[in-house]
């Protein structure tokens, strides 16, 4: 952003808090605010992948009066033509198709770039947006492997721009306050915390090598990614599953309630981790595991389960997703919505918070859109306001490591040691060949 428009929204915001704080407009609200600040300035950004949660993603800037989506990139142009549609309905301007996204990083009145591109792209993504000068949206994991989530921390240190991570659930109002509650000491000390995610997907077959589809700019799509043969069973989604490109079950929806677990227990890195799981359900190219349980240890005499069933969608204490925290008196449930149950240790429900939204959390794109628009805003309040985020990027790397952690010791075989100041793997040079990944020749992440 440049300074004109800087002050200019830092004025905006000031004129309307005074009317706000003198009394002039008593009936002034949120909604007030954002249509005063809508009606003058509003962030512009770039939207980076937008066939899935990227389309859900920049329909939800789209419907914020104080964003402006001005450009989508895709390798996908079906996608980018879609998306595009769809956002000049919401916000009645219609963004600019620039399939490559690194082409819309010169846009001098772009102020943010949101990514939502493959796992593989997350941080070489983020990294050059922030050197163009951008602040930065990135959907989790924020990175392919740990060296990247490192390279993260330090970009926002050295170019001081607004990066948060897509760890949506700690803007939602009841489970931040569930969270409050368990600080509290609602259940006394909470010492253990069960994750979890299910789902029911399907076997992804045996792929064919064949010709790239028309609408498709592959060499771009894998990027930084080792070249590999295109395959019609990868494009779309089903990259996830691949160690190529994607992080498996853990990364893609793991990282959610093992954030919430991490920031419950009021842990940052474990002195233990250890993985076990594999391919059970089908035969076909899947490579990540179907199944898997990852135990974290931490020196606050606390650890952390997460059990992902990607092949069995039975839930656990009623739900397909959750968090539930066990504690000296009582135990605490949050599970993929907005709402908590909190039982003594004789299992008697002594609060509960039920959720006002309903939550798809089998939703692949969307879950929740207006719970979501809370986190969006408070980007959008980090950028002009200098607001304080809710998930940094060195807090996003924290949660999105410990899923790292856990694809490391179930790869290498291995238990692993690791440093409570910082998470890297103490003594194992097998697990640590993870740390890092191997990058197509003029691809690497430079800051």
């Amino acid at each position: 952003m440049n300074n004109h428009r800087r002050n200019f929204i830092k004025n905006t915001i000031k004129g309307a808090a005074a009317v706000a704080v003198g009394g002039i407009l008593p009936s002034f609200t949120s909604k007030s605010y954002a249509a005063i600040i809508g009606a003058n300035e509003r962030i512009k950004i770039g939207v980076m992948g937008v066939n899935s949660r990227g389309l859900a993603l920049a329909k939800s800037f789209a419907t914020q009066k104080n964003a402006q989506v001005i450009s989508v990139s895709d390798v996908d142009t079906r996608a980018a033509d879609t998306c595009i549609g769809e956002v000049e309905k919401i916000q009645k301007s219609r963004p600019l198709a620039i399939p490559d996204f690194r082409k819309s990083l010169e846009q001098k009145d772009m102020d943010a770039l949101a990514i939502a591109a493959p796992d593989h792209w997350h941080a070489p993504a983020a990294i050059l947006a922030s050197k163009a000068g951008k602040h930065v949206y990135l959907e989790k994991p924020c990175g392919h492997n740990p060296n990247e989530g490192e390279l993260l921390v330090k970009v926002a240190g050295k170019y001081k721009n607004v990066i948060q991570m897509g760890n949506q659930r700690r803007s939602w109002p009841n489970v931040a306050a569930a969270i409050t509650e368990l600080h509290g000491g609602i259940i006394g000390r909470p010492y253990f915390a069960k994750t979890w995610y299910t789902n029911n997907r399907p076997s992804i077959g045996k792929g064919k090598e064949t010709a790239v589809p028309s609408w498709l700019d592959y060499e771009l799509w894998q990027g930084p990614a080792p070249r590999q043969p295109y395959k019609d069973n990868l494009i779309h989604y089903n990259w996830h599953w691949f160690w190529n490109w994607g992080t498996g079950e853990a990364a893609n929806n793991g990282v959610h309630t093992i954030d919430l677990a991490r920031w419950g227990l009021n842990v940052d890195f474990p002195t233990r981790v250890t993985s076990a799981g594999g391919r059970y359900r089908y035969q076909d190219d899947w490579q990540t595991p179907d199944t898997q349980v990852i135990t974290l240890e931490f020196n606050n005499n606390s650890s952390i389960t997460w059990e992902g069933r990607s092949c069995n969608g039975r839930g656990i204490e009623g739900s397909g997703v959750g968090v539930i925290f066990y504690g000296e008196t009582g135990s605490m449930f949050i599970g993929g919505g907005n709402g908590y149950v909190v039982y003594d240790l004789e299992n008697k429900i002594i609060k509960e918070v039920k959720e006002p939204e309903i939550v798809d959390t089998r939703n692949l794109s969307s879950p929740a859109d207006d719970l979501d628009g809370l986190h969006i805003q408070n980007f959008i309040s980090g950028i002009s306001k200098g607001t304080k985020l809710i998930s940094p990027i060195a807090e996003g790397h924290k949660s999105t490591l410990l899923c790292q952690l856990g694809n490391i010791a179930l790869r290498s075989g291995n238990s692993l040691k690791t440093d409570p100041a910082n998470g890297h793997i103490i003594g194992d040079p097998v697990a640590q060949e993870y740390w890092t990944r191997k990058y197509e020749s003029g691809w690497e992440p430079v800051i």
